[in-house]
């Protein structure tokens, strides 16, 4: 037979991969982590974030050390959160701590085979 893609409607995944600088303390990666769940609370269009820790035994994380996931409705809503006071105001936070920082966007799809 042949295979369907099927694209989630009205969701769209935001995520970020960091390397925290040598030297930010665990209680600062926690303020950060607060600071950023405290956005879905002051941007509207984010409607969802969650976060974890690389668990990964592969050794092919490239030294990122921490995932953040945020959930929209659409790349309009991304666009939105980009550019709200809020999220420019924890970026200028985040971001000095941060050694790198990589950014995906994508619209979750199932393959059905």
């Amino acid at each position: 037979g042949k295979t369907e893609m099927e694209e989630a409607k009205g969701v769209v995944k935001h995520i970020l991969l960091a390397k925290f600088k040598d030297g930010t303390s665990p209680g600062q990666i926690d303020q950060l982590i607060k600071g950023y769940a405290n956005l879905v609370t002051l941007i509207e269009p984010m409607k969802g974030f969650q976060w974890g820790n690389d668990l990964s035994i592969e050794n092919l994380h490239q030294g990122f050390t921490h995932v953040f996931e945020s959930t929209f409705e659409s790349t309009e809503g991304i666009a939105e959160y980009i550019a709200h006071p809020a999220h420019v105001e924890f970026a200028n936070v985040f971001l000095p701590q941060s050694e790198k920082v990589l950014v995906i966007d994508y619209k979750p799809t199932t393959v059905r085979l």
